[in-house]
């Protein structure tokens, strides 16, 4: 007997599907995958940080904050939920996806999640209007951004130290570290997610 895989669900579809499942999903390569759950408190202290400074700092500007519950159309049949995102297209209030999203941030709370935000690094380079990806480590206050050139490449770097700052050019505004972290205790021994720091986006 053949085995049969079904077939790719569009974004159209997952998106009705989704509206009747308890929990949420991504559409990776098709299929609809189940978000991780359980995230720790410091997961959630960060995410709560980082929409308030932002909201505090789009006020005004035409951009809007997203959390988990938003999604991006990464392609036809791609929807992933970032941590937390910036976009600046007109919002519908019935539509379960952001427009013309510009920035993504992801936090790495745990081995787990620190895979599952470098497999979608590459979605989010791939998606049309997107020109910052923020991962953040939760464990030591340091961030890695990558950010999409003029020539539609991508330039990392990295900042760290509750001093430091880095410079999101996708809404033009500059992010302390001091902000993201504001409470955060960070563990004696911690292990680290992200690479050494460049020192050329640091403000």
């Amino acid at each position: 007997m053949l085995d049969r895989r079904p077939e790719p669900m569009s974004v159209a579809a997952f998106f009705a599907w989704q509206e009747a499942q308890a929990e949420r999903y991504e559409l990776v390569d098709g299929v609809p995958v189940r978000m991780m759950a359980g995230a720790r408190n410091v997961h959630d202290d960060i995410v709560v940080n980082l929409v308030a400074t932002l909201r505090t700092q789009l006020r005004g500007s035409g951009c809007r904050v997203f959390t988990r519950d938003g999604a991006i159309i990464a392609g036809p049949d791609q929807v992933r939920r970032p941590d937390v995102g910036v976009a600046c297209g007109a919002r519908d209030p019935d539509r379960a996806w952001a427009a013309d999203p510009r920035l993504v941030i992801e936090v790495m709370a745990s081995r787990v999640s620190e895979d599952d935000a470098f497999r979608k690094l590459d979605v989010y380079q791939r998606t049309a209007g997107i020109v910052d990806v923020l991962l953040i480590e939760p464990n030591v206050p340091a961030v890695l951004l990558w950010t999409r050139d003029a020539a539609g490449g991508w330039i990392m770097g990295g900042v760290d130290g509750l001093d430091a700052s880095i410079r999101l050019t996708s809404i033009d505004l500059v992010l302390p570290l001091a902000a993201i972290f504001d409470g955060v205790i960070f563990p004696e021994r911690p292990w680290e997610v992200v690479a050494e720091p460049a020192s050329d986006l640091k403000t």
